[in-house]
């Protein structure tokens, strides 16, 4: 079991038609967001970090690599970690037109998460995936700190499972890009603190 596993969100990706990207191919980090991921490993070079795991998509391995080589280690990856499926059904969508192409999705996803049967991936069946994820990178490291780079709503469905709280209220005080949840392992897992880089 780690000391502490640290969830990190991906930092800012190069988006400029506002698109949901999803797992398409192209999204590397913004330049914002290569510095928001330079800033989460300063801040994370300090802690005890014996391993770093990753989604396979780019932004997040971007994000991973800029922690990984502040401590001198490799990027693990781990496919579990990638976005929520939900988002496949709008990829390729500008934000701005899902009420159009999708309509009363984007409202029912920001409404009630957990209701969505549109989704051929439930948020239950997210947080389940994600928590095995995390038990597995945990199980692996028996001391230490341990970082996992993913998605907003995947790290904040894990997040919420493990700590016991309502996966309902998945959009309260979600992490922002490149943020650091920081997690201790047990029965139940604790929460001990949540880190941002500065907004530029």
């Amino acid at each position: 079991m780690a000391r502490h596993i640290h969830l990190v969100r991906h930092g800012e990706a190069h988006n400029p038609d506002e698109v949901v990207y999803d797992s398409l191919p192209g999204y590397p980090l913004s330049d914002l967001g290569a510095v928001q991921a330079r800033s989460a490993s300063r801040f994370l070079g300090s802690q005890p970090i014996v391993a770093v795991w990753s989604s396979p998509l780019q932004r997040a391995l971007e994000t991973a690599a800029s922690i990984a080589k502040r401590c001198g280690l490799a990027v693990m990856v781990d496919d579990a970690l990638i976005e929520w499926s939900l988002l496949s059904r709008w990829a390729g969508t500008p934000w701005v037109d899902l009420a159009t192409s999708h309509p009363g999705e984007l409202e029912a996803y920001l409404e009630h998460p957990n209701h969505l049967g549109f989704s051929d991936e439930s948020l239950e069946d997210l947080a389940r995936r994600m928590v095995d994820a995390v038990h597995r990178i945990d199980a692996r490291h028996e001391a230490g700190d341990v970082v996992v780079v993913g998605h907003q709503d995947p790290i904040q469905a894990v997040r919420l499972a493990l700590t016991g709280r309502d996966l309902s209220t998945l959009h309260t005080d979600k992490p922002t890009h490149a943020s650091v949840i920081t997690l201790t392992p047990g029965t139940p897992w604790r929460e001990v603190a949540m880190w941002e880089p500065e907004q530029v």
